[in-house]
C-alpha cells in the first residue's frame, strides 16, 4: 500500500471513530486503540510532511500565540431577549403571529447550553477560521483551539457553499469540570466555580495543547451561506449540521403554536439534571427565516428569537456581614457577605443588596439566615430572612452616610434610591472609571484588569484615564508581579486604544446616561468631540433618540471645568477625537436626519445590512412608520408597514429605488 493511500485510510478511519464517539455515544475502540490509530497517522506526516493537509485529524492542535487577534463578524451575533414566565412567551408568539400577518407561522425550540457562542467559518468546505462572540461585532480568533474540538470537524462533507458560516455553543460537559477540578485539586491549584467558567477560559487560552487536554464540545445552532440564512427553515440546520458530522443536540423540536412550545419546555424541565451538560432554558425561534428577516431586530436583540429561563435555583444561608462598594458613579452599594453555599452549579458567597431600602425592606441583620437564588441564573440575590431562625444574637446594620474609601459625605438626592459619594477624585470612584474606560465595549485595553489599576491608583501613577496615556514600560515593569515583556504589552495595547474611534471614546469617557446605543447616535450625528461639547440642550434634544435627560446630562458633562481638561488631556495624548475620513466622507445629504422603515423580504441585502447601509450614510432606522417617517423600503411581501406609509404620503421606496439611492 502506498504511503499516500494509508495515509488516507487512516484519516478517513480516525474521523469514522470520532464520530461514532462524539455524535452517536458508540465507540468501536478504545482510546488507546484510538491513539494507537493518530500515532500512526502523526508518525507517517511526519516522514512526509508535503502530503499534510489542514483538514487532518493531527492539525486540531497547534503550538502557543502570543496574544488572540481580534475578529470582526460579518453579520453580528446579537444575544436573545430573556422571558421568565410562559405568559412572557405567550406574548412573544402573539407578537410573531401579528407580524406575519396571517402567513403560516410555526417555532423550532431548542435547548439553551450554558456555555459561549463560537463563529466557524468554512472555505471551499475546510475550517479556516473560529472566532468567540466577543460583543457581538467583534470577538476573538480562536482557530487553533476550536480546531482541538474533535465534535467540530475539519472539513464538509456534503452540500457545503463556498463560503459557510456555522454558529454553535462551545460547552464543557460534567463529567469533563468534575475530570478537571479533580486534577487540579490534586495538584493544589485553584478550581473554576462552573463549567461554563471553565468552557469559556479555556477557549480563549493561548496554548492549543491545554485546550485540548480538557476536551470542550460544540453543539450548532445556526447556519450561513456568505452572509445570508444557508436555509428557508430554521430546522434544516439541524439536519444538514448532522449531514456534515457536526455533534447536533437531540432535544429539539418544530412546535405549530404556544401550546406545543408550553410542553416542550415542561418535558426539558424533567430532564434537565439528568443532561451531561448545563443547561438554563429553551431558545425559541421563527422556523422561516424569511420571516426572520423581515421581523428584524432591535438595537440588542432579533424580534424572531427568545430565551425562555428556567426558573432560578433557591437555597438558604447565613448572612455574616455588610460591605459596602463604591462605583465610578459613587454610588454606594450594599453587598452581602454570605457563608458559602453551592446554588445551581457554583459557589455563591457574596450577593447585591442594591440600596439601603431594599436592606430595610427584607428587614435584614448580620447574622440573619436568608433565602437567596440566583437571578437568570447569574447573578446571586436576597429573597427574604428567614425570621425564624432568629436566636436574638443578630444584629441591626446602619447605613453609612460617609464614603467608606475617601471619608467623604455621601448624600441621597431626594426621590432617588442611591447614596452617592460627593468627592469626584475619590479613589473607588477613580478606578472604577478607568476600569469601564478600558472595557472591551470601550477602549479595550487587554490586560488593565482590576488588580492593576488598584495598584496605579494606589501609587498615585494614574488618576483619571487620560493618565494612563502617560504610563511608561519601566514605571509598569516597577510594580509587583509585573515583567517588561507584560508592561510593554500593556503600554501597546494602551497606544493602540488610541485609535478606537469617537464612538467608543464617547461610551469609555462614562457621560451619565449615555451607553453603548447613545454614543453611537451622538457620535454619527456630531462626528467630532468639539461639535458635540459645542451643542446646545435644544441641538441635542432635536436629535431622533435623544430625551431631555440624556440631553442635558451630555451638556452639563461638557461644561464641568475638571471633564474639560479631561478631553484636552486626551487629545494631546493624541487620542482620536472625531470620525474618520472615510466615515465622513461616506455621509449623504439624502440620508442625513432622515428617518428609515424597512419592511418586506429584499432580494440583495438582509435587514441589519440594509439597515447598516443607511446608517453609514447619516441615515436613521426605525421600525415603525409615522409621520415622522421619511422613506419605506419595500421589499417583497411588505405587510401593514407599508399600507400605513401609503396612508400617511411616506415615500416608498422598492428594492431598485432603495439600491440606486444608496449608489
Amino acid at each position: 500500500m502506498s504511503v499516500n493511500k494509508e495515509i488516507e485510510q487512516l484519516r478517513t478511519e480516525i474521523e469514522r471513530h470520532n464520530a461514532l464517539y462524539y455524535q452517536n455515544s458508540e465507540p468501536e475502540i478504545s482510546d488507546f486503540e484510538f491513539d494507537q490509530l493518530l500515532e500512526r497517522l502523526k508518525s507517517l506526516e511526519a516522514e512526509h510532511p508535503e502530503l499534510i493537509t489542514p483538514d487532518s485529524p493531527t492539525q486540531r492542535v497547534g503550538g502557543k500565540a502570543d496574544s488572540l487577534r481580534p475578529f470582526k463578524h460579518t453579520v453580528p451575533l446579537m444575544s436573545l431577549d430573556n422571558s421568565y414566565s410562559l405568559d412572557d412567551l405567550r406574548a412573544f408568539t402573539e407578537r410573531c403571529e401579528k407580524l406575519a400577518e396571517g402567513r403560516k407561522l410555526d417555532y423550532v425550540a431548542e435547548l439553551k447550553i450554558d456555555g459561549l457562542s463560537v463563529s466557524l467559518h468554512y472555505e471551499n468546505g475546510i475550517l479556516v477560521t473560529g472566532a468567540t462572540r466577543g460583543d457581538g461585532s467583534q470577538g476573538d480568533e480562536v482557530t487553533q483551539n476550536v480546531k482541538t474540538i474533535k465534535s467540530i470537524p475539519l472539513k464538509l462533507k456534503v452540500d457545503a457553499p463556498v463560503h459557510a458560516e456555522i454558529r454553535g455553543e462551545v460547552f464543557l460537559s460534567r463529567t469533563q469540570f468534575a475530570r478537571i477540578n479533580a486534577e487540579l485539586e490534586m495538584q493544589d491549584e485553584k478550581t473554576f466555580a462552573n463549567p461554563r467558567n471553565c468552557a469559556s477560559g479555556t477557549l480563549r487560552m493561548l496554548d492549543s495543547a491545554i485546550v485540548a487536554s480538557r476536551r470542550l464540545d460544540m453543539f450548532p445552532y445556526d447556519a450561513y451561506a456568505g452572509n445570508q440564512k444557508m436555509f428557508a427553515n430554521h430546522a434544516e440546520v439541524f439536519e444538514w449540521c448532522e449531514r456534515n458530522g457536526f455533534n447536533v443536540n437531540p432535544h429539539r423540536r418544530v412546535c405549530a403554536n404556544f401550546d406545543e412550545l408550553a410542553e416542550f419546555i415542561a418535558e426539558m424541565e424533567t430532564v434537565r439534571d439528568s443532561l451531561d451538560y448545563e443547561i438554563d432554558g429553551v431558545v425559541v425561534k421563527v422556523n422561516s427565516t424569511a420571516l426572520q428577516d423581515e421581523f428584524g431586530s432591535t438595537s440588542k436583540a432579533p424580534r424572531w428569537a427568545i430565551a425562555y429561563k428556567y426558573s432560578a435555583r433557591q437555597a438558604t444561608t447565613r448572612l455574616l456581614d455588610i460591605t459596602i462598594q463604591v462605583g465610578r458613579t459613587g454610588a454606594l452599594t450594599p453587598v452581602a457577605n454570605l457563608e458559602p453555599v453551592l446554588l445551581a452549579g457554583t459557589t455563591v458567597s457574596r450577593a447585591s443588596l442594591h440600596n439601603e431600602d431594599e436592606i430595610k425592606r427584607l428587614d435584614l441583620k448580620i447574622g440573619d439566615y436568608v433565602m437567596i437564588e440566583k437571578s437568570g441564573e447569574i447573578i446571586p440575590q436576597v429573597l427574604s430572612n428567614v425570621p425564624s431562625k432568629r436566636d436574638g444574637s443578630e444584629r441591626d446594620f446602619v447605613f453609612p452616610t460617609s464614603c467608606p474609601v475617601c471619608n467623604s459625605p455621601a448624600t441621597r438626592p431626594e426621590g432617588e434610591a442611591v447614596r452617592r459619594c460627593t468627592n469626584d477624585i475619590c479613589p473607588a470612584k477613580v478606578k472604577a472609571r478607568i476600569l469601564y474606560f478600558a472595557a472591551r465595549k470601550a477602549m479595550d485595553i487587554e490586560g488593565l484588569g482590576e488588580v492593576l489599576v488598584e495598584t496605579l491608583v494606589d501609587n498615585g501613577m494614574v488618576s483619571d484615564v487620560a493618565g494612563l496615556y502617560d504610563l511608561t514600560v519601566e514605571q509598569i515593569a516597577g510594580l509587583d508581579r509585573m515583567a517588561v515583556k507584560s508592561a510593554s504589552n500593556l503600554v501597546d495595547q494602551i497606544t493602540t486604544s488610541k485609535s478606537r474611534g469617537l464612538q467608543r471614546l464617547l461610551f469609555g469617557i462614562d457621560i451619565r446616561h449615555v451607553g453603548e446605543r447613545t454614543s453611537k447616535i451622538l457620535a454619527n450625528h456630531f462626528r467630532s468631540i468639539d461639535n458635540l461639547a459645542a451643542a446646545s440642550i435644544e441641538e441635542l434634544v432635536a436629535i431622533p433618540e435623544i430625551g431631555n435627560t440624556v440631553a442635558e446630562s451630555v451638556h452639563a458633562w461638557f461644561r464641568d471645568e475638571r471633564n474639560r481638561r479631561l478631553v484636552e488631556r486626551l487629545r494631546i495624548a493624541e487620542v482620536v477625537m472625531e470620525m474618520d475620513a472615510a466615515s465622513t466622507a461616506a455621509l449623504d445629504e439624502r440620508f442625513v436626519g432622515k428617518t428609515f422603515v424597512l419592511t418586506g423580504k429584499l432580494e440583495d441585502y438582509t435587514r441589519d445590512e440594509a439597515a447598516k447601509l443607511i446608517e453609514d450614510r447619516g441615515g436613521r432606522v426605525s421600525s415603525s412608520v409615522s409621520k415622522k417617517t421619511d422613506f419605506v423600503v419595500a421589499g417583497e411581501d411588505a405587510g401593514s408597514k407599508l399600507t400605513k406609509a401609503e396612508a400617511l404620503g411616506v415615500t416608498v421606496l422598492a428594492e431598485d429605488e432603495f439600491r440606486s439611492m444608496i449608489g
